[in-house]
């Protein structure tokens, strides 16, 4: 009984994380040092940044 009412418990947090996930990104990267904080880790992945980087740099090209 007592895994049953956990799994519930946890499974209606996932599914209120996942309804409210983008308000929940907004308030926290509202926050400055948590928002330099997620910008150094994204930019430390090469895959992240190898894909980021020519396109924030990229020209028009009309």
């Amino acid at each position: 009984m007592r895994m049953i009412v956990l799994f519930a418990g946890t499974m209606a947090a996932v599914a209120l994380v996942f309804r409210w996930r983008y308000r929940i990104l907004n308030t926290l990267l509202a926050i400055g040092f948590l928002r330099k904080f997620a910008v150094q880790l994204s930019m430390s992945s090469p895959s992240v940044r190898r894909i980021f980087i020519p396109w924030m740099f990229q020209g028009k090209s009309n």
